[in-house]
């Protein structure tokens, strides 16, 4: 992303600046890698199928792009370049994405199909929504939920709390016989998550936000592992944002957003990944709410979502890394799939980045009292791996470096973990870290007040 080295090596303390943090146009850029030489041609180039910007995005413009690029329908990687003035877009999103890819023109691949790895079609799934007061987002997540190719869905709308009838007039208006909507009146998104889990008895429950806009392919992907083994409790995916226009947002995609990268990985209890030291309670690592799938029978036996969790209740998050950790030590496998792609629309302001950023920080500890407090068997093995944890709690909420201060030649891109373009406000660490210690107490309230 387009980086001003600052004047000063300290980090910002306040909102960032328009003028350094320039809005960024977001596309969808789908290449035949084999072009009309086929692959192996030193001649072959790589022919454009199609460029769209992201759905619910605005048109794209001159300037610094950052594009999904897919083989053939498959989301294989993200490029970040900026298009010149009369140039074509499509060609510098494709000169960029094969520079990246060291000039390889890629494998023929194609889109996430219908059928599993092993040729299994997809189970039934229901797609549960949990929403409360945001009518208008919902409609253009539910409008993509019902233009899935999965063989066998359905939708189901948790009104969360509502204040208004707009939602249920909403579902019952447009949606009426396509979408289900149930009320749930105590608020938290893990006690509506719940109660669309009560709903249905499908065995397989998908999971969604209401400011997402759902791939065609998305659900098929998300629910296909769950066919081709028996084992896998839960299935997460990838997550994009849609628009990139306002500093918050860029700021936020910088620092990684909720991309978990295009790298299928398993997570299995019985073989603990050798990198990850604090399995399985890194659930940050292992996806987000907003994407993420799991077998029914596994997550009502291991209690659903623990309802003192989530945004809406004192505890301010931490409902669905609770569910990830409970899976995990259940012994169930969770896996991520990149194929199932989500876009994301970011929250807009400064003041919506401080509350995500001490959010983060309350839903993390939240959810480590609710596993020790409701599993006390899983004590001695969160207190064995405690010291490391502290160390990487402290890790991922410090000051993350720019390239101006690292030394790096090349601009981070949004999404890439690890190579940041803009310093991380010293005010949202602090507020990581004074979330986490706020969430264990948010979480005893939220317990308090259920009783």
């Amino acid at each position: 992303m387009p980086h001003t080295p600052s004047t000063s090596s300290r980090p910002p303390s306040g909102p960032p600046s328009r003028s350094l943090l320039r809005d960024v146009g977001v596309a969808d850029l789908d290449l035949d890698p084999g072009g009309p030489g086929g692959p192996g041609d030193p001649g072959a180039k790589a022919e454009v199928l199609s460029l769209t910007p992201a759905p619910g995005g605005p048109p794209l413009h001159a300037g610094p792009v950052y594009a999904l690029v897919r083989l053939r329908g498959r989301p294989v990687a993200t490029v970040l370049t900026t298009v010149p003035e009369g140039a074509d877009p499509a060609e510098v999103l494709t000169a960029a994405f094969l520079a990246q890819r060291g000039g390889e023109h890629g494998e023929h691949l194609q889109h996430p199909s219908a059928k599993g790895p092993l040729g299994d079609e997809p189970p039934r799934t229901t797609v549960v929504v949990a929403t409360r007061e945001r009518a208008d987002q919902l409609g253009r997540a539910l409008d993509s939920l019902l233009a899935q190719d999965h063989p066998d869905f359905a939708v189901v709308v948790v009104d969360n709390a509502p204040v208004t009838t707009a939602t249920r007039e909403l579902v019952h208006s447009r949606y009426a016989g396509r979408v289900t909507y149930v009320h749930e009146p105590v608020p938290g998104l893990a006690a509506a998550h719940n109660r669309g889990v009560a709903a249905t008895d499908s065995p397989v429950i998908a999971f969604t936000d209401d400011d997402v806009v759902a791939d065609p392919h998305w659900l098929s992907a998300l629910t296909a592992p769950f066919a081709a083994d028996p084992r896998t409790g839960c299935v997460t995916g990838l997550i994009l944002p849609a628009r990139l226009t306002t500093p918050a947002q860029v700021l936020l995609e910088s620092h990684g957003g909720f991309a978990k990268g295009f790298t299928p990985r398993l997570y299995d209890p019985a073989a603990p990944p050798a990198g990850e030291p604090l399995f399985p309670f890194t659930a940050g690592s292992f996806g987000s709410g907003a994407n993420m799938a799991f077998r029914a029978s596994a997550l009502r036996a291991v209690g659903g979502f623990d309802p003192a969790t989530g945004t809406g209740t004192p505890a301010k998050g931490g409902d669905d890394l609770y569910a990830f950790v409970r899976i995990l030590s259940a012994g169930h496998r969770l896996r991520y799939v990149s194929g199932a792609l989500v876009w994301h629309h970011h929250r807009e302001t400064w003041q919506d980045l401080r509350n995500q950023a001490y959010g983060y920080g309350a839903g993390l500890t939240a959810y480590l009292t609710a596993v020790i407090c409701r599993h006390p068997a899983l004590l001695p093995a969160l207190l064995a791996k405690l010291p490391r944890g502290l160390a990487h709690a402290r890790a991922i909420t410090a000051h993350r470096q720019g390239p101006a201060e690292t030394g790096a030649s090349a601009p981070g891109a949004p999404g890439a973990h690890g190579t940041h373009s803009h310093p991380w406000p010293r005010t949202l660490s602090r507020l990581e870290r004074r979330g986490m210690l706020y969430g264990p107490l948010g979480y005893a309230k939220a317990r308090w007040g259920r009783r």
